[in-house]
């Protein structure tokens, strides 16, 4: 399923530039005016919608935090359950956690050690399988590490979705599933 250049126009054009943010020389792309915008938000996801209704999804898992709006969304259009990938100490029951690299050290996310069923497993002995979504893919250190938590706890994590990709830092290089972006900026 491929989006239109027209549906793409809108979602893109409702994403503000914010130059020289959070420092100087990076260019933020801000989601706040895609998600206060009914027309784009609805377009990307009815598209998204459209992508996934086939794939037999038991959760959608969204990363901290923009990734909880997108994927509360789409799970609900869905019909599947929705589970949130935190910040370390962000979630109140037993955990298990992933570390993974930043430019300036080290950070860690957390999931629910039940999220995805008994031993990762729904109903019976199947594995959930389970799509991870974010707003952005920069150099991809945060959704590796929570696809590699959500395989941990014996769920399948089948694809991981972003609204946003920036290509040139090559960020869906590394990944063990298919990388799907519904925008891509060089």
């Amino acid at each position: 399923m491929t989006l239109s250049a027209e549906d793409k126009k809108i979602i893109l054009e409702s994403i503000r530039d914010i130059p020289d943010f959070p420092k100087p020389g990076i260019v933020f792309k801000d989601i706040s005016t895609l998600l206060n915008n009914p027309e784009a938000f609805n377009t990307l996801m009815n598209h998204l919608e459209a992508r996934y209704k086939e794939f037999g999804l038991d959760y959608i898992a969204g990363i901290d935090a923009r990734g909880f709006i997108f994927g509360a969304a789409l799970a609900d259009r869905l019909k599947v359950g929705f589970v949130p990938v935190r910040k370390k100490g962000k979630l109140p029951y037993t955990t298990v956690a992933q570390k993974y690299s930043l430019e300036y050290g080290v950070d860690e996310v957390e999931i629910h050690i039940d999220a995805f069923g008994e031993n990762g497993c729904r109903c019976g002995d199947t594995p959930s399988k389970v799509l991870l979504i974010d707003d952005l893919i920069a150099t991809g250190g945060t959704a590796k590490a929570a696809a590699n938590l959500i395989n941990k706890v014996g769920a399948t994590c089948i694809e991981a979705c972003f609204i946003m990709e920036l290509t040139f830092l090559k960020g869906r290089e590394g990944f063990d599933m298919p990388v799907y972006s519904v925008l891509q900026v060089d």
